[in-house]
């Protein structure tokens, strides 16, 4: 275990987060998925201040527990047919579509312009597995956002929340289409950094029994 020089600037909670017990004020942990480490009442800090749900490393955003979006009520619905997406010849298509109404949504009033909006991917066994991982991020209400759309400068509308998705089948000359051979992988990672992975359970934060302090 190791242990800081001096106190990081932030007091000591006066009652600690659930998942947390109360440890020595100047002890170090050390997160078990991206190994970086964390001051106790830093830790403290960012647990405090993670209303979602989920907890992400300040330094590489790794997501830890569950994390949930603002995403407002809306609908996701899955088809499929025999055409091929270009460069997923020999594989049919899967076909997202997402719809929303415009409404208030925690106090908040929102428009929902663009929609329904239609999405492809190829019926191959990546494409299941991004389709899984997307059924899990809509779960979330991490597909979508309300916010500030960047295209058309409307305000409080439904917007992406980072986690692309192609809107074209036939073509890629917008770069919303295909081929493009890179799209799966960097969707996935996309997935991955808002805490959407292919694991039975998310990775949670407890103290070790080992002799480390680990998270």
């Amino acid at each position: 275990m190791s242990q800081l020089s001096e106190l990081s600037g932030f007091e000591e909670e006066e009652r600690p987060m659930p998942s947390i017990p109360l440890l020595p004020p100047l002890d170090v942990y050390k997160l078990r998925k991206c190994e970086h480490m964390m001051h106790h009442a830093c830790l403290l800090m960012y647990m405090k201040n993670s209303p979602d749900g989920g907890f992400q490393c300040p330094t590489c955003k790794k997501v830890y527990g569950v994390k949930m979006g603002n995403m407002p009520d809306g609908m996701m619905n899955v088809t499929t047919n025999r055409s091929a997406l270009p460069g997923h010849e020999g594989y049919g298509t899967i076909q997202i579509t997402y719809n929303f109404k415009p409404g208030i949504h925690n106090g908040q009033r929102y428009r929902a312009n663009g929609f329904p909006r239609v999405c492809y991917l190829p019926d191959s066994p990546r494409g299941q597995k991004v389709l899984k991982l997307l059924k899990i991020a809509w779960e979330r209400r991490l597909t979508f956002t309300i916010a500030t759309s960047v295209t058309t400068g409307a305000t409080d509308t439904v917007v992406w929340n980072e986690i692309h998705h192609k809107t074209e089948s036939t073509s890629n000359h917008s770069g919303h289409g295909y081929p493009d051979p890179n799209y799966l992988d960097n969707v996935l990672l996309e997935l991955a950094a808002q805490g959407v992975e292919d694991s039975s359970e998310p990775e949670t934060i407890s103290i070790s029994s080992d002799s480390d302090s680990d998270l």
